[in-house]
Parts: C-alpha cells; sequence; structure tokens
C-alpha cells in the first residue's frame, strides 16, 4: 500500500503517536506542541483512518497487521528505535509493534486489547452506536457540537471534558469517526481477540487509563497480566478515554517522564 499519511513536528528523538479505532492523527493535536519542543514527532494515520488508504481486502486488519504497515512506514522514513505512544486501538498497535523492531520506550495511554477473551459487549455495542451517529446524522451532530450541551450530550462517553473541545475539533472527529473505511473491517477483527503477549519486549513501558474512562471500563478492559512485568502504571486523574482533548498538559507529560525513565509522581 502507499504511505501512510502523517504529521511531522519538532526536533530530539523520535517519538511515534497512534490514534484510536476510528480516530485519526489529529486526535494527538493538543499534545504536539507540548512534545514537539522535546522530540521529533510523527503522528500517524493507521491504515483505513484519516488521510491512510485501507489495507487491501486479502489482509484482515488485525493489530499485529497494522503494526506491520507502520513499521515498513517507519523503515521507510529511516526511523530507528522510536519512542512509542499508543491511544486505544493505537495501544495494541504499539505493543505489537514493539513486538517486532526496536523502541526506545512504551506509553499506552487507555489502551485497547487488555481484556479477557473477546472484546466486551458493552463495548462493541457503544463503538458501533457512536460510529451509527458519525455516519448517519452527521449533519445533526456537527451542528449541535456548536453549542455546549450539544458537545456534552454527543462526545459526553468519550470525554470527560467535553468543553475543552472546540465545535471545529468536534465536528472533524465526528467526520473522521464517520467516514473512515477501515471502521468495520477493523472492528471485526479485533471483537474476538484481545492482546497477547509473545517474547518479552525488553522495552521500558508505562500504561495509563483515565479515571473517568466510560469505554474501557475497570475491572473488565484493564487487565495488565499481558504486559511488560515491570510495567509502570501511571495515572490520568480526571480524563475520559480521549484523555488528549481532556488534559494535553497530563498526557504530554507522562509521555515525557515515560520516555525519559522518570519516576511516576505519587
Amino acid at each position: 500500500m502507499s504511505s501512510l499519511a502523517y504529521t511531522r513536528k519538532g526536533a530530539g528523538p523520535p517519538l511515534v503517536l497512534l490514534h484510536g479505532l476510528g480516530a485519526m492523527r489529529d486526535a494527538w493535536n493538543p499534545v504536539i506542541p507540548a512534545l514537539a519542543e522535546r522530540f521529533d514527532v510523527v503522528a500517524v494515520d493507521l491504515p483505513g483512518f484519516g488521510e491512510s488508504e485501507p489495507l487491501p481486502e486479502r489482509i484482515e486488519p488485525l493489530p499485529a497487521a497494522l503494526a506491520a504497515i507502520v513499521a515498513d512506514f517507519l523503515r521507510g522514513l529511516g526511523i530507528d528505535s522510536p519512542h512509542l505512544a499508543g491511544h486505544s486501538l493505537g495501544g495494541w498497535v504499539a505493543l505489537e509493534l514493539a513486538a517486532i523492531r526496536p523502541a526506545a520506550s512504551l506509553t499506552l495511554v487507555s489502551p485497547a486489547g487488555l481484556w479477557r477473551g473477546a472484546t466486551p459487549l458493552y463495548q462493541r455495542i457503544s463503538l458501533r452506536m457512536i460510529r451509527w451517529g458519525a455516519e448517519h446524522a452527521t449533519g445533526l451532530l456537527s451542528r449541535l457540537v456548536d453549542f455546549r450541551l450539544g458537545r456534552v450530550l454527543v462526545l459526553g462517553q468519550t470525554h470527560a471534558r467535553p468543553l475543552r473541545v472546540t465545535p471545529a475539533q468536534a465536528r472533524a472527529s465526528i467526520l473522521a469517526m464517520g467516514r473512515c473505511p477501515g471502521f468495520a473491517a477493523t472492528l471485526k477483527a479485533t471483537a474476538r481477540r484481545r492482546y497477547l503477549a509473545g517474547a518479552p519486549l525488553g522495552v521500558p513501558a508505562t500504561v495509563a487509563f483515565g479515571s473517568r474512562d466510560l469505554l474501557l471500563l475497570p475491572g473488565v478492559a484493564r487487565h495488565l497480566d499481558e504486559l511488560p512485568p515491570d510495567v509502570r502504571v501511571g495515572s490520568l486523574p480526571g480524563c475520559g478515554h480521549v484523555c488528549m482533548s481532556d488534559d494535553p498538559d497530563a498526557v504530554a507529560a507522562l509521555i515525557t517522564r515515560s520516555a525519559w525513565n522518570v519516576p511516576e509522581r505519587r
């Protein structure tokens, strides 16, 4: 497939940002300015999302397959051993990516795949409902987010602080979710699977969930047993599932501490 769409800003060691299901690289925009002060930031549209073409139909869009495409893309850019940060599906992809190529560090922000057995039914239903609304009620939702109450109603499940999202940002997220050609196939590919560790990753890893994440629920989708045994558990208090919009400073600080191997503050 053709090269992935990406945004690159800043200077320093390379940092690759991977977005969630139905999102695009712009989901990281709130944190990129702070990260670009310390890193050469590369935010990528995964295959089938944003401006990147979907995988050919013969290839099932499993996280491992998406990771292989990202690995080839990074090789083409001449990026070796980058820091990796992934949100939601992007966290699962980052884990698979760290298993097939060197990485300097791994930061998992509300990562998907950490459940028992299949994807929890509540989560699958929620994602399908969000997708249906974005695909079939695009105009209505795009008008609603012009208003404060509308943003609360439209973004309330995924954002703990929806009023920190501008109407323009909200509309862009709705369009990304409603139009991405890779959503259905990727959701289907992951519905009956979870992340399973292979050989030890040998990379410093940090994981953190928003304390108000209403999509990946505690006790259901936050099992850490397949992660590296010395994974550090960070904190994103007051954040929902889309933490980057809820508290950009906290997410940027989490990634920076993880990359520089700074102990978590208690």
